[in-house]
C-alpha cells in the first residue's frame, strides 16, 4: 500500500495564509463546551473560526455567546427554527462558507478534539496555490468494546483507502471531520447543489465531485490528526454507516466500481476459504492460503496502523477484518431496505 512508503514531512512553519475554520453544531453543548476552546487556541496567527448553530435547544447558543465575548476570533451564524431553509447539514455548511471571511476554509465538527495546537498549520493552504482540497485524517478515540475496536478499524480501512487512491492520482473523497478547500472553489462548483436532496455527502460527495489529481493533497502528519468521540451504540454507527453508504451511491462510476471491486474480490476470498475448508482435498490448502495472506499483510498492516494512530490495533486485524467485513455486508443489504436518514 502506497501510504506505508510515505515520507511524513514536519509541518510547515512558513505561509501562514489567513484561514477560516467552519464548524457545524446541532445540540452538541457538551461538545463545545470540551473541544471548541482547543480549535480556538491553536498555534496559528491569523485564523477565524465560525460555528453554525443549527436550531439547537440545548443551550449551545448560550455556550457559543459566552465563547464570543472570550473568544475575539469567533464568529457564531444562528440558524433559527421555522426559518424559510432545507433543513440538514449541508445548508447549515454552506452558511458557513458565506459568512467566512477567507479563501482557506479548514472543516471540522463539534466532537472533533486537534491533536495538537499545530493543527491547523499542517492543514494550512499548501504553497502549491494549484492545490483547492487538502485532506486531512480523523481517527476516532479508543474506549472499551469491541464495538469501538470495529469503528477504529474501518476508520482505518476507510483512510487507507481515500489517502492512498489521492496519492495515486484518483482522490475519491474526504471526511468532514478533517479537511479543507477554498472557498472559491465551492462556489464556481456550485457547493452542494447536485446533491442537495439527500442528507448526506456535504464531505465525500463534494470531493468526489470536485478532486483531481492535480488539485488535491493529502496531509497525514500526527500534529494535524483531529480526534473524533465514536458512537457508543451499535445502532447509531450503523445508522452512521447508512448516510455513508446512501452518499456512495453517487459517487463517480469509477469510483463506484473499484470501491464494490473490493467488497466483491473480500467476499469471493472469504466464500471460497469457508467452502473449501469442507472438502478433504483442499483443507490445507484453503487453510495454508489463509494463514499467507495473514503473513503477508502482518508485514504492512502495523506499520499503516501505527502510522495512523491505531498501533494498538495490529495484533486483533485478523478478527477485526473479518468482523468489518459481515457489518458491510449487512449494512449493504441494510440499506437496500431501509431508504430514510437523516443528520440529527
Amino acid at each position: 500500500m502506497k501510504l506505508a512508503l510515505v515520507k511524513i514531512h514536519p509541518i510547515p512553519e512558513t505561509g501562514k495564509k489567513p484561514l477560516s475554520v467552519v464548524i457545524c453544531a446541532r445540540n452538541e453543548v457538551k461538545n463545545l463546551t470540551e473541544y471548541l476552546p482547543s480549535v480556538l487556541e491553536q498555534n496559528y496567527p491569523d485564523y477565524e473560526v465560525i460555528v453554525v448553530n443549527d436550531r439547537s435547544w440545548d443551550g449551545t447558543r448560550e455556550l457559543l455567546e459566552s465563547f464570543e465575548k472570550q473568544y475575539k476570533h469567533l464568529k457564531v451564524v444562528q440558524i433559527s427554527e421555522g426559518e424559510k431553509f432545507i433543513a440538514g447539514k449541508k445548508f447549515a455548511v454552506t452558511m458557513g462558507i458565506k459568512a467566512a471571511t477567507n479563501e482557506w476554509l479548514v472543516f471540522t465538527d463539534a466532537d472533533c478534539l486537534p491533536a495538537s495546537q499545530d493543527w491547523l498549520l499542517g492543514m494550512q493552504q499548501p504553497a502549491d496555490e494549484h492545490t483547492d482540497i487538502l485532506l486531512g485524517y480523523s481517527p476516532y478515540m479508543k474506549k472499551r468494546g469491541i464495538l469501538n475496536a470495529l469503528i477504529r478499524f474501518e476508520t482505518f480501512f476507510t483512510a487507507v483507502n481515500y489517502l492512498s487512491f489521492a496519492l495515486k492520482g484518483m482522490p475519491y473523497m474526504g471526511v468532514g471531520r478533517n479537511m479543507a478547500y477554498k472557498k472559491s472553489l465551492f462556489f464556481k462548483k456550485k457547493g452542494f447543489a447536485a446533491h442537495m436532496h439527500i442528507p448526506s455527502g456535504d464531505d465525500d460527495l463534494f470531493v468526489n465531485a470536485n478532486a483531481t489529481k492535480s488539485n488535491t493533497a493529502i496531509s497525514i502528519n500526527k500534529d494535524a490528526h483531529v480526534w473524533s468521540e465514536p458512537n457508543t451504540s451499535f445502532g447509531a454507527y450503523l445508522r452512521q454507516k447508512k448516510r455513508h453508504f446512501g452518499a456512495g451511491k453517487l459517487y463517480k462510476g469509477k469510483h463506484k466500481f473499484i470501491l464494490s471491486s473490493q467488497i466483491v474480490i473480500q467476499f469471493l476470498f472469504y466464500a471460497l476459504f469457508v467452502a473449501l475448508l469442507f472438502f478433504k482435498a483442499t483443507l490445507y490448502i484453503s487453510l495454508g492460503v489463509f494463514v499467507l495472506s495473514i503473513i503477508i499483510r502482518c508485514f504492512v498492516y502495523p506499520r499503516l496502523l501505527k502510522r495512523l494512530s491505531y498501533g494498538n490495533l495490529s495484533f486483533w486485524f485478523p478478527v477485526l477484518d473479518i468482523l468489518l467485513f459481515i457489518f458491510l455486508v449487512f449494512n449493504g443489504i441494510l440499506s437496500i431496505f431501509v431508504k430514510k436518514v437523516q443528520w440529527k
